[in-house]
């Protein structure tokens, strides 16, 4: 009903139509209410039709309603009725004052909107600004960093090819792929952002061993995983879920990479999977020192990063597992587990292979777990 409503206002024809038809309804009701309201209640009326009008229209589709309605108040309302003739000095000062304050009106509340909607226009564009200066600035630092260890691990290996160990060799490998994936990692932030901007997202919807896509994830992290523990049983019962892998494996990614990330040395990160009625609901929890309450609302906004964090980030992937979940209908949800760290909650809707009629009751129990 809003939607179709806004179309109508968009289009410079239905506002004519519609600023006639409130005319002339207003008209027609306060005409057949003679006993309740005197000529001059029904101008305050019209009046109070023409600034509802002003407040949602431009301004000639509101112009040509006042003057149609003063047209049609002199002619039904004003004594003598049923003409143009105005009978008395005081109602014809009436007319004229109707009329001037009905375009001053009208002239005022249109100025004011495009004031609105100038200040609207800059404040989009200040904070567009703002969130691409945070943009580049964060990219300055997460891009120069993988390139000079790719560049500087290179000009080692270049320089020293006789002189270095094949353990040194090793390293240097070592910290090429390290930064080649991090390099990696932030280019497919960027552009899963742009598809999910664009809105040309569309979930390709094929069975999937979830307990394998954890693994799977698992093993993209685990560079980063050195100095913390990543606690995964899987649930050999679960049946396979038509769910998009590609979507799901990213959201799965991006999570597991910013608990590795913000969690002290030494965490525990435990994933798990489980059919909840007809979700597929995933689970990754820590017990790190959890996030603030006051910013629970805003990590998955974009270029959102704790304050006084000082690890790296560009502060998109928590908005991608966010966009990439809604793109398949799901829900994601973050929560401080009163213990002591945070919990992510990522359910899909997913259709699932029926392997076991009573798995689908047998896991549902876990609902409330």
């Amino acid at each position: 009903m809003t939607a179709r409503f806004f179309g109508w206002r968009g289009n410079i024809f239905n506002q004519y139509l519609i600023s006639l038809i409130l005319i002339f309804l207003t008209s027609v009701i306060c005409y057949f209410s003679p006993g309740f309201i005197d000529y001059r209640v029904v101008a305050l009326i019209l009046m109070l039709v023409l600034s509802l009008l002003a407040m949602l229209f431009d301004i000639f589709p509101v112009l040509m309603a006042a003057i149609l309605s003063a047209i049609i108040w002199d002619y039904l309302f004003i004594p003598p009725t049923f003409t143009f003739y105005i009978g008395t000095p005081e109602d014809a000062l009436l007319f004229l004052m109707y009329f001037v304050i009905a375009l001053i009106n009208i002239v005022m509340t249109s100025r004011i909107r495009s004031f609105e909607k100038k200040a609207r226009d800059k404040g989009e564009r200040e904070k567009t600004i703002r969130l691409y200066n945070t943009l580049l600035n964060s990219l300055s630092h997460e891009l120069r960093t993988p390139i000079s260890t790719i560049v500087g691990a290179i000009d080692t290996i270049k320089e020293n090819e006789h002189k270095l160990s094949e353990r040194n060799k090793l390293e240097l490998f070592n910290e090429i792929e390290i930064a080649g994936f991090r390099l990696n990692r932030h280019v497919e932030n960027l552009l899963n952002m742009s598809r999910l901007e664009a809105g040309v997202l569309k979930p390709k919807l094929d069975w999937c061993d979830v307990n394998e896509l954890i693994y799977t994830v698992i093993k993209n992290n685990k560079n980063n995983a050195s100095q913390r523990i990543i606690d995964f049983e899987p649930n050999e019962k679960l049946p396979f879920f038509k769910i998009d892998r590609g979507l799901t494996e990213h959201v799965l990614n991006n999570i597991l990479h910013n608990a590795l990330q913000y969690t002290p040395d030494k965490s525990i990160i435990v994933i798990s999977v489980s059919l909840v009625g007809d979700y597929c609901r995933f689970t990754i929890s820590d017990n790190g020192e959890g996030v603030p309450p006051e910013e629970l609302k805003s990590v998955f906004d974009k270029f959102f990063r704790l304050p006084q964090t000082g690890t790296g980030g560009t502060g998109l992937g928590l908005s991608i597992a966010k966009g990439f979940t809604e793109a398949q209908n799901g829900t994601i949800k973050l929560e401080n587990i009163r213990s002591g760290g945070a919990k992510f909650t990522i359910e899909i809707p997913a259709e699932v292979s029926s392997l076991n009629d009573d798995l689908k009751n047998e896991q549902s129990v876990d609902t409330d777990n």
